[in-house]
């Protein structure tokens, strides 16, 4: 039904956003890119984060094949890293 505007909509697109923002416009702009360059390095940190968890100690992860069964463990750095 929709689909990407094509050439002349998005002229028609930047001749609105001229006149709603005027000399703003490069400042919003600005703000923008600001964000998307702060949710890439969130992004970036949560995946470096979850890379650093699950290469720091995956001989001490254990599976169960019963989902009800409790693994005990008496390593509390363990314990701390299954908590969060």
């Amino acid at each position: 039904m929709f689909s990407m505007p094509g050439g002349i909509e998005w002229i028609i697109i930047l001749i609105v956003a001229l006149l709603i923002f005027g000399k703003r416009l490069p400042e919003v702009m600005k703000s923008i890119g600001r964000g998307i360059v702060e949710f890439k390095k969130g992004v970036k940190g949560v995946e470096d984060e979850v890379e650093d968890a699950v290469e720091k100690k995956p001989e001490k992860l254990e599976t169960s094949k019963n989902k009800n069964e409790k693994i005990k463990t008496d390593d509390k750095e363990h314990i701390k890293e299954m908590k969060g």
